[in-house]
C-alpha cells in the first residue's frame, strides 16, 4: 500500500457537538440560587420598611389629630384642653411603646420611670424638665403648664426614631 491508498482510507475530521446551554454548569445553578435568596431577602426587607413607614405615618397622624383638637379648642378653657392634650399625647406614646417593647416592660411604667423609658428608648433630645414633669405627673394635676408645641415635636421625633431610626423622618399626610 502506498501512501495515497492509506490517505484515502482516513475518514474526514468530525467536529464535536456544539456546547449546549441546557443544563447549565453547577456554578450557574449556584449563582442563580444566590441571586434568588438575595432577591427574597431584599424584597422582605423593603416590604418591612414600607410597613414600618405606614405604621409610623398612622402614629404620627394620631398625634397630629390630638394636636389639632387642642389647637381648635383653645377658645374654651385652655387649662382643661392642655391637660387633655397631655393625656392624649401620653396615650399615643404609650401605645407606640407597647407595639415596640414587651408589655411587661411598658404597661406598668409611670412617673419618672416612664420619662426615663422615653429618654432611653427613642430620640428624646427635645425632652426638657417641663415636658418631663408634664409627662410623668401631668395627668394627676388639675392644671398643667407645658409648651404643647414642644411636646408635639418631641412626640414626632420620638415616634419617628422608633420606627425609622434616629435620622429619618417622614412627612405627615393630613
Amino acid at each position: 500500500m502506498d501512501s495515497e491508498e492509506l490517505l484515502e482510507q482516513l475518514a474526514d475530521i468530525h467536529l464535536p457537538m456544539a456546547v449546549s446551554y441546557w443544563p447549565p454548569a453547577p456554578g450557574w445553578w449556584l449563582l442563580t440560587l444566590l441571586l434568588l435568596v438575595a432577591g427574597f431577602l431584599l424584597t422582605r426587607r423593603y416590604l418591612r420598611h414600607i410597613t414600618q413607614q405606614r405604621i409610623c405615618q398612622h402614629a404620627l397622624a394620631e398625634l397630629d389629630r390630638c394636636y389639632r383638637e387642642f389647637a381648635g379648642s383653645q377658645d374654651a378653657d385652655p387649662d382643661e384642653y392642655t391637660l387633655q392634650y397631655v393625656n392624649a399625647f401620653n396615650s399615643v406614646i404609650r401605645r407606640v411603646a407597647l407595639v415596640h417593647f414587651p408589655r411587661s416592660n411598658v404597661a406598668g411604667l409611670g412617673g419618672s420611670d416612664w420619662v426615663d423609658f422615653i429618654r432611653e428608648k427613642g430620640d428624646s433630645s427635645q425632652l426638657n424638665e417641663d415636658l418631663a414633669a408634664a409627662l410623668s405627673y401631668g395627668r394627676f394635676q388639675a392644671k398643667v403648664e407645658v409648651d404643647v408645641n414642644a411636646m408635639n415635636s418631641l412626640g414626632q421625633a420620638w415616634i419617628s426614631s422608633l420606627y425609622l431610626g434616629k435620622n429619618e423622618s417622614i412627612p405627615i399626610e393630613g
